[in-house]
């Protein structure tokens, strides 16, 4: 158990939300625990995974826990099933990041093997469509912004003027380290600086490895991990999840990553004044979401579904609720 205090204001800007000495229990990587394996199997995104793992220990349904969550890095596969009953789900791949979980939700309901149910996205569902139509359904706000090292060059507070110069390549005094393909927080961070989620290696070269082709030095770093964050590189972050490595309720990979101020405005503060607030989504198949006898509607869908009655462990976390409380569980952004 760890004990903090939060101040966080809320994403309505109507004032502090504060949470004084809160008890905060540890959120489980991958489900441990009864049962072992859970009606509503999902994965994907580095940035909520820390935080649906602490909603999977409270949502239950007759005081049984339905929700498994698991971690976008760790052993190379997860068994999400009973093996004994259901074999096409024992050691498959485990699904890195926003993209990744998505293509494993969307590819498991192709093949109606049952493995997963549900996805986690830390970003917005763009232009993507799919042959069987899936919901983001959103749930908590995030704060984005950047990371740079304690003892680095590049500076800690940036206009978004600044920051969208360097990632656009502009600014060859720094080297902007964008995250794994796949990412939800690289396809919001490019969003937020105005670059196509497709971009092509020659339109910003030091976004992309020289393997492949661009000139960014070895490999992209894993997102929300500072360890390998050089002195003149500049990442993108998550507030809410720095703020739970910093506390212990996420694995902390922070290394001399401090995070920076965009337009002397806090990251730390989650409200509409600061540019870089976003949506958490999570993702369900679009015939699921409209049924209302289904598991998965009771758990996802609408102000009063389990997952948005979570809040208190929602805001535990270090994530806000969102501006309009009418729009948690809304199913109407589909591919």
């Amino acid at each position: 158990m760890k004990t903090r205090k939060i101040l966080l204001a809320a994403a309505a800007g109507v004032g502090a939300l504060s949470i004084a000495l809160a008890t905060l229990p540890g959120a489980q990587a991958d489900p441990t625990g009864t049962p072992t394996y859970r009606e509503l199997a999902g994965a994907g995104s580095d940035t909520t995974q820390t935080l649906m793992n602490a909603v999977a220990e409270v949502v239950k349904v007759n005081d049984v826990k339905v929700l498994g969550s698991y971690d976008a890095i760790g052993t190379p596969t997860v068994t999400t099933k009973d093996p004994a009953v259901n074999a096409a789900c024992k050691d498959i791949a485990r699904p890195n990041g926003s993209t990744a979980g998505r293509d494993a939700l969307q590819s498991s309901l192709l093949a109606k093997n049952g493995c997963w149910q549900w996805a986690r996205s830390s970003s917005s569902k763009g232009s993507y469509t799919s042959s069987i139509s899936m919901a983001w359904v959103p749930f908590a706000t995030d704060a984005l912004t950047y990371a740079v090292r304690s003892d680095g060059d590049v500076p800690k507070q940036l206009t978004k003027a600044e920051i969208v110069a360097i990632f656009k390549c502009e600014n060859p005094a720094y080297q902007p380290a964008l995250v794994q393909v796949g990412s939800g927080t690289r396809n919001s961070w490019l969003d937020y600086v105005g670059i196509p989620r497709d971009f092509s290696p020659t339109q910003y070269p030091c976004l992309v490895p020289q393997k492949d082709g661009g000139t960014f030095p070895g490999d992209l770093p894993q997102e929300h991990d500072g360890r390998e964050l050089k002195k003149n590189q500049i990442m993108p972050y998550s507030a809410a999840v720095y703020q739970a490595q910093m506390w212990g309720s996420a694995p902390d990979r922070r290394g001399l990553a401090v995070l920076g101020v965009i337009d002397g405005v806090a990251p730390t503060i989650i409200n509409t004044s600061f540019s870089g607030v976003r949506t958490v989504n999570n993702i369900i198949p679009s015939a699921l979401a409209d049924d209302p006898t289904s598991l998965t509607h009771r758990v996802f869908v609408g102000p009063n579904s389990l997952v948005c009655q979570a809040k208190p462990t929602i805001n535990l976390q270090g994530f806000g609720n969102l501006a309009d409380p009418s729009k948690c569980g809304d199913t109407s952004s589909r591919s």
